[in-house]
Order: structure tokens, then C-alpha cells, then sequence
């Protein structure tokens, strides 16, 4: 157990603390973080792939009532007939369309005989630095719009909604904060107008279809997560032969045996000596 004793020291529990640490982030956080997102991205692309082809269905038939929302059927091409609501408009600010700032303009649309949905009529993008530019007013009256159904996103944590340049302000396109924050009930998922429809703005393109890194980088994770526990037993195991080598370096050496006559022997054979 001797040779063992030096694992019991700080630096060495503090190593065994480090690693163990790292791995577990590994398998349970690193590793499926990436592989969520390349979850994530592989479902958007073959839902983007399959509205390609499909043609276009009434909103109300995937979102019949208020509190509906269709997350098996994002990207989905939609129409519906109502009238926007500017009185509850808002704007999404911090957004990147083409690698450039932008804001996007979200309306709420009061589908008739359905619900009331957040519609992002498009982008506008930002003058004189960061500041909030004109834009036009969504049509009045009731108007028929096609549009592209999309999950709500997940609210940014500890940015709150906020007033400036005449409009609202939030971080995110999510319609539960966004009803929080205009008083208007909204369906869970949203709309993103396509091109030329009234009250469009910007037209926001679609992702590449591209799956992106993170598959490979989810399984780089696990594989640190294996290594580190293995290499940290292979520097155990080097050290322990470090010391084996160093105390037999260290030992003192035993005088080597004279032999031994015949006649020496012999006298130590039968107890005297000549």
C-alpha cells in the first residue's frame, strides 16, 4: 500500500477531482448539448425539405383553437384570412439576416373564426448605429396571408422586454412573453410571412440545409470524456514505476559474495576449517 500513498496527497486528489469533473461534463452536459443541436438541425432541415413540395393548408387546420401550437409542422406553408392588430405590435431587436443587423417586425393577426397569432412581417434593418428606423404600417381591413409556421423561441434569459424608439422592444420571438407583454392572447407558434404578401417587410430567408458540425463535436466530447480517465490512469501507473525505479536507484548496494574454495567448502561442510 506503501506504493500507493502518494495518491492520498492534495495535488493528486485535486487531479482525480478535475478529471472525474471533466468527464462528467462530458456525458452530461458537452456531449448532449452538440447532439441536441444536431438533433435539433437535422429535424428543422427535413422540415424545411418537406414544405418544398407541400402545398399550402389553411392555419386553422393545424391551429384550431388559441392555445394550439404545431411543432410537428414548423416550416409548413399556411394561409389565413384576418386583420392585423398594429395597437399590440412589437419589435424583435438583436436579430442577424444574412450576417447583418437587423430587427424584425412581429403583429399580431386575428385570424377570423381562429386564433389570434404573432406574424413576423420581415426585417428592417437598423440606422445610424443601433437605432430603430421607419417602417411601414401592417394593411387595415382583412386581408388573406401565406406564411411559414415556426416554434416559438425560448425567452433570453435575463434580457427583459423594453420601450424605446416608439416601439416595444423584446430579445426574442416568443409568443408567451410577447402576450405577457401586450395583453393580446396568442397561439404558441407563430408565422413568418413568405414574399410579397401585405404588410410584408424584409423577406427573412431560409436556413441553408446544412447539418452543421455538431454531430462530430457531440462525439469529440465523449471521446474526452473517455480519454481523461484513462490518461489519468496511464500518469498513475508511469508514476508508480517512476518511484520503483528511483528507490531501486537509491538503495544501497550489497557487497558481492567471495567464492568459495573447495577446500573452504569442504571445511564448512564438516564444521572446521584447515
Amino acid at each position: 500500500m506503501k506504493r500507493w500513498a502518494f495518491l492520498f496527497r492534495p495535488q493528486w486528489l485535486a487531479l482525480f477531482v478535475v478529471v472525474l469533473a471533466f468527464a462528467w461534463l462530458c456525458f452530461t452536459v458537452l456531449a448532449p448539448w452538440q447532439l441536441g443541436k444536431n438533433t435539433k438541425t437535422s429535424r428543422e432541415n427535413s422540415q424545411i425539405a418537406a414544405s418544398l413540395s407541400a402545398d399550402p393548408v389553411p392555419l386553422t387546420s393545424v391551429l384550431p383553437h388559441q392555445d394550439s401550437s404545431a411543432p410537428d409542422q414548423q416550416w409548413h406553408r399556411v394561409t389565413a384570412t384576418g386583420r392585423y392588430l398594429p395597437e399590440a405590435q412589437v419589435v424583435a431587436r438583436l436579430r442577424s439576416v444574412d450576417g447583418d443587423p437587423a430587427y424584425e417586425v412581429l403583429t399580431p393577426f386575428a385570424v377570423d373564426h381562429g386564433p389570434t397569432v404573432l406574424v413576423d412581417r420581415g426585417y428592417v434593418k437598423p440606422e445610424q448605429g443601433t437605432a430603430l428606423p421607419a417602417f411601414a404600417a401592417p394593411p387595415g381591413g382583412t386581408v388573406t396571408i401565406e406564411a411559414r409556421l415556426r416554434d416559438a423561441e425560448p425567452v433570453a434569459l435575463g434580457k427583459e422586454p423594453f420601450r424605446a424608439d416608439g416601439a416595444q422592444q423584446v430579445y426574442s420571438i416568443n409568443p408567451g412573453q410577447v402576450s405577457q407583454v401586450t395583453g393580446v392572447p396568442l397561439a404558441g407558434s407563430y408565422l413568418q410571412l413568405v414574399d410579397n404578401q401585405p404588410g410584408g417587410l424584409g423577406v427573412i430567408p431560409l436556413p441553408h440545409l446544412d447539418a452543421g458540425p455538431f454531430l462530430s463535436y457531440g462525439i469529440q466530447w465523449i471521446a474526452f470524456g473517455i480519454i481523461a480517465p484513462i490518461g489519468l490512469g496511464y500518469f498513475i501507473v508511469a508514476e508508480v514505476k517512476a518511484r520503483r525505479r528511483e528507490k531501486a536507484a537509491n538503495a544501497p548496494e550489497t557487497p558481492a559474495a567471495t567464492p568459495q574454495t573447495a577446500e573452504e567448502k569442504l571445511a564448512d561442510r564438516y564444521g572446521r576449517r584447515r
